[in-house]
């Protein structure tokens, strides 16, 4: 997608949100300008940078713990029918359920600090990974393994320059298609029992101290926060897997 369309799209919007805060005139929908104001002003002198980076660090560890753990975990299932064969009506069974609903029970077991909110986090992206890279590695064409075993290629080589490779989509794909549900979960994950987190930003400014212009900040930056991760993907996408980039031209 060009620069040029992303601007217009973005123009459009702002045009839309301008019209709609002039037709209601009401607090609770402030300007696009006014949110701009509160924004910069909260950035400079507030503690919304503070907040950014605990939101920040809680989706950089549950993305990284969720590579880490998930793409092995996939490559193994779909390399091995039997294990496959195994756990995949967990996964059926699993996959499928709102994270969301799981608030409560991970509030109980991990408690309410970091350790919860990027468990929650980590569970939305592990089982999207997971089933992926499965099915790329189940993808991947037994004579192009056999080739690299016959050059003497142990394990490791055969993950380093044939599993990995052909699952790196995978993992990219899935960051994409998570990216909503991710900070939709972050920003429920923040509302309990915590004072830092764009999440509680958003919740107290909006329903607490009615400071609206602040409230959009929070939403606006969070937003920014979700659209930098799509598109950072999206730029390690093109520049890891040229061959996939293209072939969807």
């Amino acid at each position: 997608m060009s620069r040029r369309n992303l601007l217009f799209a973005l123009c459009v919007l702002l045009v839309i949100w301008q019209a709609g805060a002039m037709l209601m005139s009401q607090p609770i929908l402030p300007t696009p300008l006014a949110v701009g104001v509160a924004l910069v002003d909260e950035l400079i002198r507030g503690e919304l940078p503070r907040h950014f980076l605990a939101s920040l660090w809680r989706v950089v560890a549950s993305t990284v713990l969720a590579i880490l753990i998930a793409s092995p975990l996939g490559i193994i299932l779909g390399q091995s029918n039997r294990l496959n064969g195994i756990f995949s009506p967990y996964i059926y069974i699993l996959y499928p359920i709102p994270k969301v609903v799981l608030v409560p029970i991970v509030l109980l077991l991990f408690g309410v600090g970091n350790v919860s909110k990027i468990f929650l986090i980590f569970l939305v992206l592990f089982f999207q990974i997971l089933v992926l890279v499965r099915d790329q590695a189940q993808g991947i064409r037994p004579e192009l393994i056999e080739s690299v075993r016959s050059l003497g290629a142990g394990r490791r080589a055969l993950f380093r320059y044939v599993y990995f490779p052909a699952s790196l989509p995978a993992i990219l794909t899935a960051l994409r298609q998570t990216v909503g549900t991710t900070f939709a979960v972050l920003y429920i994950a923040e509302l309990f029992a915590t004072q830092w987190g764009l999440g509680y930003y958003i919740y107290f400014n909006g329903s607490t101290l009615f400071d609206y212009p602040a409230m959009y900040a929070g939403i606006v930056l969070m937003s920014l926060m979700g659209l930098g991760l799509y598109f950072g993907v999206e730029g390690l996408a093109r520049r890891l897997t040229p061959w996939q980039t293209s072939e969807n031209k």
